[in-house]
């Protein structure tokens, strides 16, 4: 990749700090889910923003399990980085920690992959710099990335199952 330096993914890191206030819940008091996938796309969207240096778009998004309710009032922490760029493709993983000020309880609500696409001026896919792990967690997400490339590419009937060949390593 000429012209496109490495990166870590330290250099992506994004945090968001949101307060879930009435008009953010449902009739049970909790944070609306449509309103965490929008918070998650915007942390994870800067993220890829900084990683890039470019506009991006949302490509995909993997399955976000809501494990643990976050309640009125409480304070939602968002932390997102690249794991693994491809072309124009950024992998990112975001976090995402509820704390309830008052209690002092802080537990793990959600985490997911998101997938970005940088554009260029002219709204075109541009080239984006490659990711150079750091920490064992970040080495292990980036090895798991183009796995979980390939299931996307396959879900979205851009890839044949038999092509998949980081897939069928796991299984070999």
């Amino acid at each position: 990749m000429k012209d496109c330096p490495v990166k870590q993914p330290s250099e992506s890191l994004t945090t968001m700090t949101e307060l879930v206030l009435p008009n953010d819940t449902n009739t049970l008091n909790n944070l609306m889910g449509g309103k965490m996938l929008h918070w998650m796309d915007i942390c994870a969207a800067i993220a890829a923003q900084k990683h890039s240096l470019h506009t991006v778009v949302t490509a995909s998004v993997d399955s976000v399990s809501f494990k643990e309710s976050i309640r009125l009032g409480d304070v939602v922490s968002l932390t997102a980085y690249v794991t693994r760029a491809f072309n124009s493709s950024m992998e990112v993983f975001i976090e995402v920690y509820a704390q309830s000020i008052p209690d002092g309880v802080r537990v793990k609500s959600n985490e997911a992959y998101y997938t970005f696409v940088a554009l260029d001026a002219r709204n075109r896919p541009v080239q984006v710099p490659q990711v150079d792990p750091q920490t064992e967690v970040e080495k292990e997400k980036y090895a798991g990335a183009l796995r979980r490339r390939q299931v996307r590419l396959i879900l979205a009937g851009k890839m044949k199952p038999e092509d998949a060949q980081e897939l069928k390593n796991l299984f070999v």
